[in-house]
């Protein structure tokens, strides 16, 4: 009886801990305002930017190291850091940085944050990036103005905007369909294709805070936004 009742306990026990570490590791993808505290919150915080030195030139976390997650360097880069101080990680969206995150782990990094959502997360929470820039300096082109989208859009014919970027998969899947319409409605519908990468504020003045994000215009007004994947059909279905 005593052997049972041992081992019942040490099954709760072992399953305890899983639940502890599961909740633990759900608690390191955080939002905005939570990844923002937890920093301020961690005096030896290590902050990496796993984007590339281009998307981190256009606008940083104070603070972040740049180690871009699809470069060449970016394992020899992370042995420089200390596998024991508190990483907090982050990209424009969150992909990279979940896939830089496991892999840290998956190293022997024992305490990894990530920003869910990413840098449009961030931006939509209204919370600042720097550029590192000196004061006198000429700030870097960020894109398209809201004024110039809006210009872009004035048309007799329906628009169908693309919020995209090189390296969202999604984003890959549904660009033949994009073109396909394209070509196919030319005489109904205007496609406009917009690379969040390159046109950081326009997408912070839009709320484009996810990718692929799908937003279609009759007369300059919204009829219909959609974020994720979705099929040619479904896209089809929408500009009828």
């Amino acid at each position: 009886m005593n052997r049972i009742i041992l081992s019942l306990l040490a099954a709760l026990a072992l399953l305890f801990n899983a639940c502890t570490n599961a909740q633990s590791q759900s608690k390191t993808a955080l939002n905005a305002t939570e990844f923002e505290a937890k920093i301020k919150d961690t005096p030896a915080a290590i902050i990496l930017d796993v984007r590339t030195p281009g998307e981190y030139q256009g606008g940083h976390i104070q603070n972040a190291k740049n180690f871009d997650w699809n470069g060449n360097d970016f394992d020899a880069q992370v042995q420089s850091l200390d596998k024991k101080a508190p990483l907090f990680v982050y990209c424009l969206s969150g992909g990279r940085s979940a896939s830089a995150a496991k892999h840290l782990r998956e190293s022997g990094f024992t305490t990894v944050y990530e920003l869910s959502g990413g840098v449009m997360k961030w931006n939509a929470s209204n919370l600042p990036l720097t550029t590192d820039a000196p004061k006198n300096d000429v700030p870097a082109s960020t894109g398209m103005t809201k004024e110039e989208f809006e210009a872009k859009i004035v048309s007799d014919k329906l628009v169908l905007v693309d919020f995209y970027a090189d390296w969202c998969a999604p984003c890959k899947r549904m660009a033949p369909s994009i073109e396909e319409i394209s070509k196919e409605m030319a005489d109904k519908v205007v496609v406009i294709r917009i690379n969040a990468d390159e046109h950081p504020d326009l997408c912070k003045a839009l709320n484009i805070d996810a990718l692929p994000t799908i937003q279609i215009y009759k007369n300059k007004a919204i009829t219909f936004t959609n974020q994720g994947f979705m099929e040619k059909a479904e896209l089809l279905q929408q500009l009828k």
